[in-house]
């Protein structure tokens, strides 16, 4: 199988010591970088001869580290390579487990292999970096970040006319962030075990939605989503996982995630309280809207009949099927939630399921913003049949990226 070498010739390491480690662990058939950086390259450059009979050499030289892993990212990702062997110092992996943290997701398998420093070696002893500090690795990491440019066009949102002033809230689109890998690209805002958007990426695309939809710099409060009915009320103890919160705090933003699964916003701005939940197929036929309601009923004393939900962008019966036994629960909701029943694999619709279920519960058929509302600018469109706006997992794969529902109380000098 195909891998990456990293060769560190920053962290008391030169070329010739390292060229012997190389040949040792035959490393013909592998794509070699070599992180040099520029101030190294300049003072000591760079030995080519050890590297002749590697398949392939790129050398790291940018400016600063966190610039040069980021390029060697970027190309592992054009080669579709995440099987990483590192050559370097114990204090070399010191700074640089710090790096692959940030910048790297679990799916990248590191393997590193320290040789000791050889202190008869000049070039070795004269290497002076020094071990960075999580902290400061951390601040070097974020402020590169600032500094890419957004891709995909300006950052933009959807806002319900439901949800009054005095809450802030809004739906993300997938343009304006800096995650470059294409069913990421760009404002993804999730970071997963399986995908190849690392913490880094996806806390500056938090943060630039953050400072346009005017919540910086609180942090957001994601759902932990468990595709079930579990609803956590803030104050109480958090449990594990739950795909539903509700508070009365003001300043707290909380969030729900979707990728064809909807983010539900609820507020009342009668008791000024709030709520959010991710409604998939599974969490929809549990109940997670209703029992988000009842959440704020029971626990903040709220009426019903004074709660809004603005319903945002997931994927729409036009897009999205299931197997026919799967389809019958949403028939046994209402109906017209699977409009070709007699197919090998039904059409269903989440949505409109959702909003019978709310209206059952008591909500108001008026105050549920979702696709049946047309009088009012559009917060719900259909996920997989806008590529260019909106992340899919029914038409992305594995892959996919991740887009979020928000709302806060406001303070009352916003």
């Amino acid at each position: 199988m195909s891998r990456a070498v990293l060769v560190d010739l920053l962290h008391r390491c030169c070329a010739s010591c390292t060229g012997a480690s190389l040949l040792e662990d035959s490393v013909s058939d592998s794509q070699v970088f070599v992180l040099c950086g520029n101030t190294y390259r300049e003072k000591n450059g760079v030995v080519d001869t050890f590297l002749s009979s590697c398949k392939s050499v790129h050398i790291l030289d940018s400016s600063s580290t966190v610039e040069s892993l980021y390029r060697f990212k970027q190309t592992l990702d054009q080669l579709d390579l995440s099987s990483i062997t590192v050559l370097t110092t114990a204090q070399g992996k010191e700074v640089l487990a710090h790096y692959q943290n940030l910048l790297f997701t679990a799916l990248y398998d590191f393997q590193y292999k320290q040789r000791p420093v050889d202190e008869t070696c000049p070039s070795c002893r004269a290497s002076t970096d020094s071990v960075s500090p999580g902290e400061e690795v951390c601040e070097e990491v974020s402020t590169f970040m600032q500094q890419l440019p957004a891709l995909k066009g300006e950052l933009t949102v959807l806002k319900s006319a439901l949800i009054p002033d005095c809450f802030g809230h809004g739906f993300s689109t997938r343009t304006g962030g800096v995650s470059y890998i294409s069913t990421l690209s760009s404002l993804n805002l999730f970071s997963s075990c399986r995908r190849r958007d690392p913490v880094a990426v996806v806390m500056e695309n938090r943060r630039r939605l953050a400072l346009h939809a005017g919540f910086h710099p609180q942090p957001m409060h994601l759902v932990k989503v468990n595709h079930a009915n579990d609803v956590w009320v803030l104050g109480k103890a958090e449990p594990e996982s739950y795909d539903a919160m509700v508070t009365n705090q003001t300043g707290l933003v909380l969030a729900a995630p979707g990728a064809d699964c909807m983010p539900l916003l609820f507020a009342d701005p009668v008791a000024k309280v709030i709520g959010v939940a991710h409604a998939g197929w599974r969490g929809t036929i549990m109940g997670v809207a209703m029992a988000t309601v009842n959440a704020m009923v029971t626990e903040f004393a709220c009426q019903v009949s004074n709660i809004v939900v603005a319903v945002g962008p997931s994927v729409g019966p036009c897009c999205y099927t299931m197997e026919r036994d799967q389809a019958l629960d949403f028939m046994s909701i209402h109906p017209d939630c699977v409009p070709d029943p007699e197919s090998a694999r039904p059409h269903v619709d989440i949505r409109l399921a959702n909003r019978v279920l709310l209206q059952k519960g008591g909500v108001l058929p008026e105050h549920i913003h979702d696709n049946t509302m047309t009088h009012w600018s559009c917060v719900t469109p259909c996920t997989s049949c806008h590529p260019e706006n909106y992340f899919s997992h029914v038409r992305d794969g594995l892959n996919f990226g991740t887009q979020v529902g928000f709302l806060w109380i406001k303070q009352t000098n916003e």
